[in-house]
Parts: structure tokens; C-alpha cells; sequence
């Protein structure tokens, strides 16, 4: 997770540069057209939405891959969302890439909260705004734009790979890989679905928390009873609740739950008042934990209550409530099992039980974190070929988020070099109102990727 030169890789022709650069331009009126086509498409794959416009997304991405030359283009499902699979044979001897992305999006959230409607793509000051248009719409776009600029003949083999619900957990992402293993079997892994460092700064993602999801629920009554008869010597679940969340932190806002793993991250260039811009934190409110700003961000554990389930302000009576529940969110560091930190969570939980309330915690959702080893020629082509792009040096950074498709990739493909890239930067907004894409920087992902393929040719 540091900064590294480019200098290793073989240099590229300039003239050959010059020409992908120039083919890249050439075609980004069209990409954002076919970009603001799928944002159009309300493709939420989350169980409560309508599933028929994830259908329809994953028959536009189809159309667009055999637009863009890819023979054999399939829907493929294992009793989930579709993905979309194509190939574009490369000459003999040439290394196959196997291009990732994922065209289902995130619940768009109340249209208040949006600027404009979400899934009407709209630019305002050099960004696209719209649901999906940076998670991961545009990642599909990227892969599209970089071989349209080979004039859909790479100089290696490919395979594009676009899943129908990543944002859902990817449920049956693993039975899609395991059955279609042959057909995805790449010796390059370009997993478009992260973000760079910052505006003009492009990075590789080389480590990724993973997550555990849980429901905790607080019991104290049999039944609901008047608050003001028996308040004062009888408990009431939401306020044990509230009581036992509080032992989640320690004063200073770092996990304090025994057994979680911690490691450190490179000290990147990130301020404090570049952080508080970024995530929008109010003026005096205290940015919490302790250590390196990227090691909170990145591999140290983070847990979050995500939702509650109790009784709103507006329909409230004076009773005392007998139950409440809580949904939790914790991020934990790369490479520690989820399911050991799930029960670290648990036990925590069940130890600090307030007022011998009854707790009972279940478990939701694991995800596998990632650490990668970013050495080798792919990675080297990959530095090289952002350099390329951006003019400057690539950096290795984390994310604090979790992918856990990408620990998928890596256990079945275990041969295979992984380069997890992306389209967003720190004001992208993915999976909050407002999400946007900076066109700038797009045409400039694009272009990386395009020398990218040229580069791993060689």
C-alpha cells in the first residue's frame, strides 16, 4: 500500500499510445450514451424490488457485448440474477483476461435525498449523476470502451464477465464460477469495481476488509406494560438495547470487541480535513479511533448499527417496549476469518448483556476480506499502464469496504493475477444519494485499460 514507478514494464510505443488515446476520445461519446442507456435501467437486484429490470439490464449488457464483436455472448444463472458472459478469441500464444464488472445496482433510497431523479443520468460540473453510474455501470462501460478501441480485436484473448447481483451478496456468483469454470479461466483477473486514490491520482486496490453482518435482538418483557406503573424498577428492551450497543466502542470510537484482528496500513497522503470532506462530517463532530487515518479506514476492524427495529417517534406510546432489535455491520481486518470474528462479535454481546436482559444474535452475511501479493508482470502492466494514462505514478491502496467476489475469484482461480481497479474516486457517493462519475477521470479508466490489454499482450 505504497506508491510505486512504473519504471519496471517494458515501455510502450508512443506512437501506439498516441493511437489508443486517440481511439479512446474517439469513442467516449458513444460509451456515455450506452453508460446513460443501462443507468436508465432501474436494475435493483435486492429481493424487495421488481426483478424484471435487472432482466432487462442483463439483455442490454448482452446487446453491447455483441455489439462490441464478443462471440458466444450468454446470459448465465444458478438460481439468481443473470449475469452476462462473451468471448473474443486473441491470437495464438496471447494471454486470455478475463474483464469483470456487475450491472445490478444498489436501492436508490428516497428521491428527496437526490438532486435529480436516479435513474435519470443528468452532468452537472464534469460529473455524471445517477444510480449505478459509477457502482458499477461505468465498469461495464470501461471494459467495452477498451476493446472497442482495439477495434474489438485485442491483442489477447477475453472474456467479459458481468454479474446480476453483486450488490445483493452475490449468492450464486460461486456455483456460476465453479460450473463455468472453464469459460472464465483467465490468466488475468481485471475486477473493475473499486476506486482510485483521489481526482488525477489512480490506484490499485491491493487489500479489502471483509464483513460480517448479524442481527442482535434485546429481550426483557413478555409483553409491553405501562411505562409509568412499572418504569423505574422494570426495564425496557430498546433502552438495554441502546445500553449494550454502547459496549461496542471504547471512548475513543475504536472496536472494542476481544479477539478482532488489527494491522497497519501505509501512511498515504490523507488528511484529516481531506477525510471529513470526503464522507461529509459535520463541523465539531470528532472523527473516531485511533492510529493512521488509512489504517482505521482500511485494516483495522470498523462495526456499525445499520438499522433498528422499534417503535418510530410519530406511532410511540408510553409503554415499556419487551423487545428490540439491531442490525450490525463490521468490517474486519484482511485476512481474518469472518465466521471466528462473528463469534468474537457474539460472545462480546452475550457477556455484556445489561441487567440480564436476554440477548440472541444471529448471523446474516460473511465476506472474505482480500490481501493481495501485487507483484509480478500483470501487476507491473497494470502500474504502467495507469501511469500511462493519468501522467502519473499509480498507488497501492486498501479499501475499507468489502468485495467478497473477489475472494470468490481467488480461490477458484488460484493461478490467475488478480488487479482489482475501478471507476470511482472519493466524492463518487456509491450506494448513497447522489452518486456520480467523474467524466474526466473515465475517459482516463478507459484509456488505462485499453493499454492494459496492449500491455499484457506483450
Amino acid at each position: 500500500m505504497t506508491t510505486v514507478t512504473a519504471s519496471t514494464a517494458v515501455p510502450l510505443d508512443p506512437n501506439r499510445l498516441r493511437q489508443l488515446r486517440e481511439a479512446v476520445a474517439k469513442g467516449m461519446p458513444q460509451v456515455r450514451a450506452d453508460l446513460e442507456a443501462l443507468v436508465r435501467i432501474p436494475s435493483v437486484s435486492a429481493p424487495a424490488f421488481d426483478q424484471a429490470p435487472v432482466e432487462a439490464s442483463a439483455q442490454a449488457v448482452a446487446e453491447l457485448l455483441r455489439g462490441a464483436g464478443l462471440q458466444d455472448v450468454q446470459l448465465l444463472r444458478e438460481g439468481g440474477a443473470p449475469a452476462v458472459v462473451g468471448h473474443l478469441p486473441g491470437p495464438d500464444g496471447a494471454p486470455t483476461v478475463l474483464l469483470y464488472a456487475h450491472h445490478d445496482v444498489q436501492p436508490p433510497g428516497k428521491d428527496a435525498d437526490w438532486t435529480s431523479p436516479p435513474f435519470e443520468p443528468v452532468e452537472r460540473a464534469g460529473r455524471l449523476y445517477g444510480r449505478g453510474c459509477a457502482d458499477d455501470k461505468a465498469g461495464v462501460m470501461a471494459h467495452l470502451a477498451a476493446i472497442r478501441a482495439h477495434g474489438g480485436r485485442p491483442p489477447v484473448g477475453v472474456t467479459v464477465f458481468v454479474e446480476g447481483e453483486e450488490e445483493s451478496g452475490s449468492p450464486s456468483l460461486g456455483r456460476i464460477l465453479r460450473r463455468h469454470r472453464d469459460r472464465l479461466s483467465a490468466d488475468v483477473l481485471v475486477l473493475a469495481d473499486s476506486s482510485n486514490w483521489k481526482i488525477g491520482v489512480p490506484s490499485l486496490t491491493t487489500s479489502l476488509r471483509g464483513l460480517v453482518e448479524a442481527v442482535v435482538e434485546v429481550r426483557t418483557l413478555e409483553h409491553g406494560v405501562h411505562s409509568g406503573m412499572y418504569g423505574g424498577a422494570v426495564m425496557d428492551a430498546l433502552t438495554a438495547l441502546t445500553r449494550l450497543l454502547g459496549c461496542l466502542h471504547d471512548d475513543a470510537g475504536d472496536v472494542a470487541v476481544p479477539g478482532l484482528h488489527t494491522t497497519e496500513a501505509a501512511d498515504l497522503d490523507l488528511t484529516e480535513a481531506e477525510l471529513r470532506t470526503d464522507a461529509g462530517v459535520l463541523d465539531g463532530v470528532q472523527l473516531v479511533g485511533t492510529g493512521r487515518l488509512t489504517s482505521r479506514l482500511w485494516t483495522r476492524p470498523a462495526l456499525t448499527v445499520v438499522g433498528i427495529d422499534a417503535p418510530s417517534t410519530e406511532r410511540a406510546s408510553n409503554t415499556l417496549q419487551p423487545r428490540a432489535t439491531a442490525k450490525l455491520s463490521m468490517r474486519v481486518a484482511p485476512g481474518q476469518d469472518p465466521q471466528q470474528a462473528y463469534e468474537a462479535l457474539a460472545a462480546h454481546l452475550h457477556a455484556n448483556a445489561p441487567w440480564g436482559a436476554q440477548v440472541e444474535v444471529t448471523l446474516k452475511e460473511t465476506g472474505a476480506g482480500f490481501d493481495a501479493d501485487a507483484r509480478g508482470p500483470a501487476y507491473d502492466a497494470a502500474r504502467a499502464s495507469f501511469a500511462d494514462a493519468w501522467g502519473v505514478a499509480p498507488v497501492d491502496m486498501g479499501i475499507g469496504g468489502s468485495i467478497p467476489f473477489i475472494a470468490e475469484f481467488a480461490g477458484i482461480f488460484p493461478d490467475a493475477a488478480i488487479l482489482v481497479t475501478g471507476v470511482e474516486d472519493p466524492d463518487s457517493r456509491a450506494h448513497g444519494a447522489d452518486e456520480s462519475l467523474h467524466l474526466g477521470e473515465f475517459e482516463r479508466v478507459c484509456l488505462a485499460e485499453a493499454v492494459l490489454l496492449e500491455r499484457l499482450a506483450r
